[in-house]
């Protein structure tokens, strides 16, 4: 990649001389997802959040392959390594909400020289099959975002009130928002995406944060992720999908000592 190659829209935050901790955000949510652990994280890390293609600031031009079943999680793993070496980043820290998630399983799996440690936040190592995503995919192709962001609420809150405080509603009107063509891209993604036979690789020290209440990667999922990656831990909270959002403090704690135990070791 050349330096003024176009790179996933990212910010910044934390000491530059500390490690880095890459955060990636779920399906239809932007950087702003990881604001209630960001002062918390950014004491001892150099965080970088970043928007997947066609999120927040990111254009879905960045992806290599824009026709229909195209993209895989695999293209948009190199994103964020193309993203790790534009600042020269080697290894990194790892955190990742559902598709977020499995970016970093992936990483993890296939790149285990640049993972120093993964979290893995509401998320799987496949996503229920590949038809109800296909499905939705062409949905906002033909449709755009409107059905898909109505529905929004109910798939991501265990609570429902959450959508209308200030954070939920920010975070819908994100999703809102995203471009129809990086969604759908994103959704293939997550359609092709099964990592199960690759867990037993993963070297990182690795901690698991389930929600209780999440109907879209339910505790099983991260009951699965744990007990197949060597040495993972397996954390439940409160919360939906967006536990994040639901359970900032106790998501905040857990990863706090997650990357502690990380630099320890």
């Amino acid at each position: 990649m050349t330096d003024n190659a176009p790179v996933l829209h990212h910010e910044a935050t934390g000491p530059e001389d500390a490690p880095v901790l890459l955060l990636g955000p779920s399906l239809g949510t932007s950087l702003d997802i990881w604001v209630p652990q960001l002062a918390a994280l950014a004491r001892a890390h150099r965080v970088i959040r970043y928007d997947l293609p066609g999120h927040g600031g990111s254009p879905a031009s960045l992806l290599p392959r824009q026709e229909p079943g195209a993209t895989t999680v695999a293209d948009l793993a190199g994103l964020v390594l193309d993203l790790a070496d534009r600042h020269g980043i080697g290894g990194f820290h790892y955190a990742g909400v559902s598709l977020g998630g499995a970016i970093g399983t992936y990483l993890a799996v296939h790149r285990p020289d640049r993972v120093a440690s993964l979290a893995l936040v509401c998320t799987s190592a496949h996503f229920g099959g590949a038809q109800p995503w296909r499905e939705r995919a062409a949905l906002v192709r033909e449709k755009g975002m409107a059905p898909v962001a109505a529905t929004a609420p109910a798939r991501w809150f265990a609570h429902p009130e959450t959508a209308t405080t200030p954070r939920g509603a920010a975070l819908l009107a994100d999703h809102a928002a995203a471009d129809p063509a990086g969604y759908a891209a994103c959704c293939d993604a997550l359609a092709a995406f099964d990592e199960r036979p690759g867990l037993a690789a993963v070297t990182a020290p690795t901690q698991v944060v389930a929600g209780a209440g999440d109907v879209a990667t339910p505790v099983s999922h991260g009951s699965e992720l744990a007990d197949s990656v060597p040495g993972a831990r397996l954390d439940v909270v409160d919360g939906g999908h967006l536990a994040v959002v639901e359970e900032p403090a106790a998501v905040t704690e857990l990863l706090v000592a997650h990357l502690a135990r990380a630099e320890r070791s």
